[in-house]
């Protein structure tokens, strides 16, 4: 054999790379198996959610208690109610007698009610120039006559202060309950148109009025509401417990 051709013999073919050929590879094992496409959906979706979400927050202001004008309490957590509200579970407030104990005083002329006895009615009625007029109120004194302090029957605000010279010195508080409180033949008022009372506040002393001057010293004690002005009997909306 010749020299070339020995040199032939001796080269040896190239070496084919192993998993080059005749099997498959790593990559396309994994991508064979059954789950890798879902798992691979599924991780996309929520990359996509969260640059959505970053997306929005960075849109959005967040809005403090303050800039709502919200306070927060730690015990109660509920909002400041504005100034005047009156909570939902406060119990509305019931008128009281114009006076400090109404054991030391009486109704000397009740209110002119309709529907009552004749001789109810009767006692009810006001004569005055030669003129009967239905009493619209209950008037108050006391057993000897002597002058006692004026409450107020409910806090209200102090819509009127004159001097009449038929009925006297007066006061009238509006209330915001519908109704108004009118006080007759007072004297020594001590409080000013707009004033605000509180219930059971002193704001006169009983007097005398040239309307009911049989009476002597006493209190014309009115209720009306403010729809109509409508007279009130008094006694239908006292605190019996009083």
């Amino acid at each position: 054999m010749s020299d070339q051709n020995k040199g032939f013999q001796k080269e040896e073919a190239p070496k084919t790379v192993q998993g080059a050929q005749g099997s498959p590879s790593a990559w396309k094992r994994l991508l064979a198996k059954k789950w890798v496409f879902p798992a691979t959906y599924v991780a996309a979706a929520a990359i996509i959610l969260t640059l959505m979400w970053v997306y929005q927050d960075t849109g959005t202001k967040t809005v403090s208690e303050a800039e709502l004008g919200i306070k927060v309490s730690s015990n109660e957590k509920t909002a400041e109610k504005p100034d005047g509200a009156v909570a939902v579970n406060a119990q509305p407030e019931t008128m009281q007698w114009p006076v400090k104990e109404k054991s030391l005083v009486s109704v000397s002329i009740p209110f002119y009610d309709t529907n009552a006895a004749n001789d109810v009615k009767q006692a009810a009625m006001i004569q005055y120039n030669d003129q009967l007029t239905p009493h619209t109120a209950i008037d108050l004194k006391t057993k000897d006559g002597a002058a006692f302090d004026v409450l107020a029957a409910l806090s209200g605000k102090v819509t009127a202060v004159d001097q009449n010279p038929v009925v006297g010195s007066l006061v009238e508080i509006t209330h915001t309950n519908g109704l108004i409180s009118v006080y007759q033949s007072l004297a020594d008022v001590k409080v000013v148109k707009g004033a605000e009372v509180k219930k059971g506040d002193i704001i006169a002393k009983a007097g005398r009025n040239e309307f009911e001057k049989e009476d002597g010293v006493h209190l014309h004690f009115e209720v009306r509401q403010t729809s109509d002005n409508a007279a009130v009997n008094p006694e239908t909306l006292l605190n019996a417990k009083q």
